[in-house]
């Protein structure tokens, strides 16, 4: 019997064991397609959005939405003021800007006028005529006599998003106050009183900045740039109120020292020395 038992057993083959393992995926068919879907709608709907401001829009409204996302514009546009030399010197609505503009191009501060604008505090036809016409005023008093023709080139009007700034610049050869003090040279007070039968009747209130070039007081002097631009903004004020502006046309006398250099690259520079007359919308 046990014979017969091994022979069995050296015939029979070892049982198979199939081990049967399962994927299961996160979702029918995964879940990539979903994401990749969901930013095309949002696109499309964004694409959409865009087609429909674009098309219910005015063209002052569509200005107003792009300076919106742009909050460097408006710094730029300041940066950009009062570097030229000569009669009125500032950059005019007409000049090129230096906006960021797509593939280099540039433009003209006058293409951010709408066409079909009546005007407003900044906008329009309205804003424009009034720059134009207070240059022309300007330049007019300035080219009556030949020592005021000699000091206009200390003149500088530019546009700016606070209003119409007037700069009156110090250079090697001229001077609005005495060194080191607040005191008007006679040059200086010949032409407030120009600036000041200019603003007078244009509506709007005045502020006054006064700027210094970054030299240096000598050790001991117990006055210093800030409270010399200070000072000397007062003392124009003070020169304009004689002239016939009242006192309740200023909203603003300030000094910043030399913090604010009109000539970027040498702030010891002459012309840094101004007083800024900001004639505001």
């Amino acid at each position: 019997m046990a014979a017969k038992a091994n022979a069995r057993g050296k015939n029979e083959l070892p049982p198979v064991i199939v081990k049967k393992i399962t994927m299961v995926a996160a979702g029918h068919h995964g879940g990539a397609w979903k994401v990749a879907y969901a930013d095309f709608v949002t696109a499309m709907m964004a694409f959409f959005l865009l087609l429909w401001l674009l098309g219910a829009t005015t063209e002052k409204q569509r200005k107003g939405i792009a300076d919106y996302f742009t909050p460097t514009l408006i710094k730029t546009k300041a940066a950009s003021a009062g570097s030229a030399t000569g009669l009125l010197g500032g950059s005019s609505l007409t000049d090129v800007d230096n906006y960021p503009h797509r593939a280099g191009q540039t433009g003209t501060k006058a293409m951010t006028i709408p066409r079909d604008a009546t005007g407003g505090p900044k906008e329009g036809s309205g804003h424009l005529q009034k720059v134009q016409h207070l240059q022309k005023q300007l330049v007019e008093k300035l080219q009556a006599t030949p020592q005021l023709r000699k000091l206009a080139r200390q003149v500088r009007m530019t546009d700016t998003p606070e209003g119409i700034r007037i700069d009156l610049v110090d250079d090697a050869d001229f001077a609005m106050f005495q060194l080191g003090t607040t005191l008007l040279t006679s040059d200086a007070t010949e032409l407030l009183r120009v600036i000041a039968e200019t603003v007078g009747p244009e509506a709007g209130n005045l502020a006054i900045r006064g700027h210094t070039d970054s030299l240096a007081w000598r050790p001991g002097e117990p006055t210093n740039n800030w409270s010399l631009s200070a000072g000397r903004a007062e003392a124009t004020r003070q020169e304009l109120m004689r002239r016939g502006i009242g006192e309740s046309r200023y909203a603003r006398i300030e000094g910043v020292a030399a913090r604010e250099p009109l000539i970027q690259n040498n702030p010891a520079d002459p012309r840094n020395r101004r007083m800024s007359i900001l004639l505001m919308n």
